[in-house]
């Protein structure tokens, strides 16, 4: 086949030695089978930001932060540097969180690098050296279905244990190997801390799996992980050993509001009080 524009200096830096078949193609990138010596692995081509169909990108780069001012000034003004450097650091961000979420504790690829728009990185297989399937396209009993709905969970924990939350999870980017789950596409992983859609994006992610494993349990859809794992973490209490049980109790009695404002309200008259004895014993004085 003929090699895509982007992978071919990787041929003739000696990374890849040729391709063997794309992949898939997805709405942020295509991927390719290459040949790196005795292995196969997976080489991910991205999409110039005007070919991506990744709707609402700057939600997902709020609060990332450039460790260059310059380019952080580029990227703000939108020059053509800076939209530049704005696509490396959405490229980069994958890398990035690859080597976190690995060391994390999370099933995912393992990166080998990131070349001018060209992620390099392990192929996932199942039993038989075939290429994983996608979650989307596997059956299997309710009880693996509970078995790998809570993996899913705890990996969602660790993912937020060192600060990232995937943003976009669903059973289309989970692959399913002879060991269960392993977590793909990440280059929306937003920064929990920095940014103001992060507990609305990781209840979506919990929702969007939870759903998906439901059509075997359906009682799954009982449980609150979303809820569970956000407090958890706003109140640091979050470690990824937790034992997550899936159940959170909503705090339902309501701010008795009148109360606060009676109390203030007399706080205030009494303010009022003490400053007029004040005055009444300086004018004897």
């Amino acid at each position: 086949m003929k090699v895509p524009k982007k992978i071919q200096p990787l041929i003739d830096d000696g990374l890849i030695d040729g391709v063997i078949r794309p992949l898939m193609s997805g709405k942020e990138a295509s991927v390719y089978l290459v040949q790196c010596g005795n292995e196969v692995r997976c080489a991910k081509v991205y999409k110039e930001a005007n070919k991506r169909s990744f709707k609402q990108a700057s939600q997902y780069q709020e609060g990332r932060k450039g460790k260059n001012s310059r380019r952080a000034r580029a990227i703000e003004k939108g020059s053509k540097f800076g939209r530049n450097q704005q696509e490396e650091a959405w490229q980069n961000a994958e890398v990035d969180a690859l080597y976190r979420l690995a060391d994390a504790g999370v099933r995912v690829p393992q990166p080998y690098g990131c070349f001018d728009g060209v992620l390099l990185m392990e192929l996932i297989t199942d039993e038989s050296g075939q290429v994983a399937p996608r979650l989307n396209d596997v059956s299997m009993s309710a009880e693996q279905a509970e078995e790998d709905h809570f993996v899913m969970m705890m990996y969602v924990m660790r993912m937020l244990c060192v600060g990232l939350v995937h943003g976009d999870l669903s059973e289309f980017n989970v692959l399913v190997d002879e060991y269960g789950p392993v977590i793909i596409d990440l280059p929306q992983a937003i920064d929990a801390a920095a940014n103001n859609h992060a507990q609305r994006m990781l209840e979506r992610d919990v929702n969007n799996i939870t759903t998906y494993y439901a059509q075997y349990v359906p009682e799954l859809l009982e449980s609150n992980y979303a809820k569970e794992i956000w407090n958890l973490y706003e109140n640091s209490k979050l470690h990824p050993d937790y034992e997550l049980t899936g159940e959170f109790e909503e705090d339902e009695q309501a701010a008795d509001v009148d109360s606060v404002l009676e109390e203030i309200k007399a706080a205030f008259e009494e303010e009022q009080r003490r400053k007029e004895r004040l005055r009444e014993a300086e004018s004897l004085d």
